[in-house]
């Protein structure tokens, strides 16, 4: 993976971004506009990390910490670069920057009918946590 980098967004890239999950990332949240993913960046510069190869933007993870709770969400990769580990060293990065702010634990947020993620996220250690549900109300 030593031709892998993963660096944190910046402004510049939010329209690619919302590009690359249309093509790599399952189910649309009301968050993916160019105006959310932008207000994220403004509010926590550091939360979306992006895993390039070559230039090119292959996998994304959002890593939140709102100072009580660590959450993932959208982690995707790419189709043609799946399998290659890239999940895996996006879900460390996002780790280490939990750790770091002293999160200790991680809620990660997939889709159920992804069987794909849950795989991935197994393979990285998570467990499905089935007494829990998520509520929402749009504002």
């Amino acid at each position: 993976m030593s031709d892998l980098l993963i660096r944190h967004a910046d402004p510049t890239d939010v329209d690619a971004v919302l590009l690359f999950w249309r093509a790599a990332a399952e189910g649309v949240s009301i968050s993916d506009d160019h105006d959310g993913v932008a207000r994220l960046l403004s509010r926590d510069p550091e939360s979306l990390l992006l895993a390039e190869r070559d230039g090119v933007l292959a996998g994304t993870v959002i890593a939140g910490f709102d100072g009580w709770r660590c959450s993932a969400y959208r982690l995707a990769v790419h189709p043609g670069h799946r399998r290659q580990g890239i999940a895996t060293a996006l879900t460390e990065a996002a780790e280490q920057r939990f750790t770091a702010l002293g999160g200790r634990r991680v809620d990660a947020m997939v889709l159920e009918a992804n069987d794909g993620a849950h795989h991935a996220w197994a393979a990285a250690g998570y467990h499905r946590e089935d007494h829990w549900r998520r509520w929402v109300k749009p504002l």
